[in-house]
């Protein structure tokens, strides 16, 4: 009796799963995507390391790059030698005009001025000569004189070589020298910068003494002196200690105002 209940229990369990199963929506059972995990000559790969893979390459689960800063001052080594000097860069504009400097040192005493008088001296005369003989160096050289015969009121100076006008009027000026063998002689007698009448002479076998004379009509503070003027060939004149050869004079003839 008790096993005709327990059968008939079953049986009303198994029809009541039956209508349960008939009143639901059917599922289809899951199905799994395959992943390919290795190929032929690869090692296997976890799922997880797989699943990181495909995360990292979506824009969406992209890690962002990190750029490290690295600290120059850390890696500075010490400082090296000096290297060689460069070329010279291009001229920059010209600067302001800077402060103006120390006074310099205190220059020599000049020789003495003309001899001063109530009534101005309306004379002027000078004789110079040189004693050494002299070749031209330089395109335009001036020429000195060592030896003083007549410098009236010292109107000639002798440091720079150049007679300067105090009077003015007429005056007359002559230069003697001797020439140098085989060289060419070539001078200028000058009136402030301008050449105003030369003395040539052409290169000889014998030396020769040659001269030149003018009248000029100066102003006063005016100059006239006397310059050697060097061309292709080389140009000299001949003194020596023991007598002179170079000679120059001038005085005056006739005050502008008497």
């Amino acid at each position: 009796k008790m096993s005709a209940v327990f059968l008939l229990l079953l049986v009303s369990t198994v029809n009541i799963g039956a209508e349960l199963e008939k009143g639901l929506p059917r599922r289809e059972p899951r199905r799994l995507s395959c992943v390919r995990c290795c190929g032929p000559s690869e090692q296997p790969v976890s799922i997880i390391s797989s699943r990181y893979t495909r995360m990292s390459s979506d824009p969406a689960y992209s890690v962002p790059k990190v750029q490290p800063t690295i600290d120059i001052t850390i890696l500075k080594g010490e400082k090296g030698e000096m290297g060689e000097r460069g070329y010279p860069g291009a001229v920059g504009k010209e600067g302001e005009r800077g402060l103006r400097g120390f006074n310099g040192q205190k220059g020599q005493k000049g020789q003495p001025g003309p001899q001063g008088h109530s009534c101005k001296q309306l004379y002027a005369a000078f004789s110079v000569g040189r004693r050494k003989p002299l070749h031209s160096s330089d395109y335009f050289q001036h020429v000195t004189f060592d030896t003083e015969f007549v410098n009236l009121y010292k109107h000639f100076n002798m440091f720079s070589g150049k007679f300067f006008c105090y009077v003015a009027g007429i005056y007359y000026f002559s230069l003697n020298v001797h020439t140098w063998n085989f060289k060419e002689t070539y001078l200028h007698l000058m009136k402030n910068e301008k050449e105003v009448a030369i003395l040539y002479a052409q290169p000889s076998d014998r030396s020769i003494m040659q001269s030149q004379s003018l009248m000029l009509d100066l102003q006063e503070g005016e100059e006239v002196w006397v310059r050697m003027f060097k061309r292709e060939r080389e140009n000299a004149i001949y003194s020596e200690e023991s007598d002179v050869y170079i000679i120059f004079n001038g005085h005056l003839i006739k005050p502008a105002v008497e």
